[in-house]
């Protein structure tokens, strides 16, 4: 997430802009207490006392009704967010514990050899999950070639956008959110039940079958197969799996897309460590390059404009550091004719 210019302050969601009108007349009643406090006592300051109360009323009125406009506006926004400074500017949430910035979601990927930028994109949404399918088309381009391995961390977990790279000859490497609601209660989690292809059912833990039964459509037009075991009372397991009457797995009608990234990834124990070492690298450089207020532009249309000189400036360093400054020039020269 890369800063933009655009201050928390003049950035609203429905519940940042609750709580900043809340606070405000919270000001307003503490201020008409204390002017009726001042008429009751009637102390020999009072005039100056009032007018003092007064303006200070004044001003929260004036900026309760701008909040009450900044509250029309982002009424009309799809996203239900509002940048006064840069309107293409989104609340992000960073990886530190209840923080987050003003800025863009900027993508980068970048090949584990020589650590050159492939590719790269901008975007306007504060996570990852519908980046990946773009990201390793644009990656291939980059590289010239088809059938290459993409590293990315959970945040890029979607079962659409893999499989929509899988198809493109992407090999994917990506973690598993550990979301399981089961897990954190202390229960089987889905990883618990073993799926036989062959015979689309799943086995539990307690060594039963769940049988397939109707499909299910949810609300991203995903179709999801539904096993379930019936009579799961008289289990000796069952604390430790469900408290219902049975337990229901389901099952996307892509997943083993999924199954053989997860078996790949098992092959492949080190992929996350080469992915912290190659890119990671990257974006703290060019955080740093950019400065503490990183982009100086405004909106989509001049953002990736930016992005895209720094990408260059770091890829021609790189070269430098690779080839030295002669055989550089060399190659430049031999690429322009």
């Amino acid at each position: 997430k890369f800063k933009a210019v655009n201050n928390r302050d003049r950035s609203f969601t429905p519940h940042k802009l609750e709580q900043r009108m809340k606070q405000i007349q919270e000001s307003i009643d503490r201020y008409l207490e204390a002017l009726d406090t001042a008429d009751r006592t009637q102390p020999a300051d009072l005039p100056a006392k009032t007018e003092r109360l007064q303006d200070k009323l004044s001003k929260l009125r004036c900026q309760m009704n701008d909040l009450r406009e900044v509250e029309r506006q982002l009424q009309q926004q799809p996203d239900r967010q509002l940048s006064q400074t840069d309107p293409d500017a989104r609340s992000m949430a960073t990886s530190g514990r209840g923080t987050g910035i003003v800025g863009y979601n900027v993508q980068i990927a970048t090949d584990t050899t020589h650590h050159f930028i492939v590719a790269h994109e901008v975007l306007n949404v504060g996570h990852d999950r519908t980046a990946l399918a773009s990201m390793a088309s644009k990656a291939q381009e980059g590289l010239g070639r088809k059938g290459i391995g993409l590293i990315a961390d959970r945040g890029y977990y979607k079962g659409t956008q893999i499989l929509d790279a899988e198809k493109a000859g992407v090999q994917t490497y990506i973690p598993k959110p550990m979301t399981s609601g089961s897990k954190a209660e202390g229960r089987f989690s889905k990883a618990d039940f073993v799926y036989d292809a062959k015979a689309d059912e799943y086995r539990c833990p307690a060594g039963q079958i769940l049988r397939r039964g109707a499909d299910q459509v949810d609300g991203e037009g995903m179709v999801l197969h539904s096993y379930a075991r019936y009579g799961c009372s008289d289990c000796p397991m069952k604390a430790q799996c469900t408290p219902a009457s049975f337990r229901r797995i389901r099952r996307w009608e892509h997943e083993d897309v999924l199954d053989v990234m997860q078996q790949r990834l098992d092959r492949n124990p080190n992929a996350m460590k080469i992915r912290r070492r190659t890119v990671e690298h990257v974006f703290g450089t060019l955080k740093y390059w950019m400065g503490s207020t990183h982009f100086l532009t405004k909106t989509l249309k001049h953002v990736p404009t930016e992005i895209s000189l720094h990408v260059l400036a770091y890829n021609l360093k790189r070269l430098m550091n690779i080839l030295g400054i002669a055989e550089t020039m060399k190659a430049m020269r031999f690429a322009r004719a």
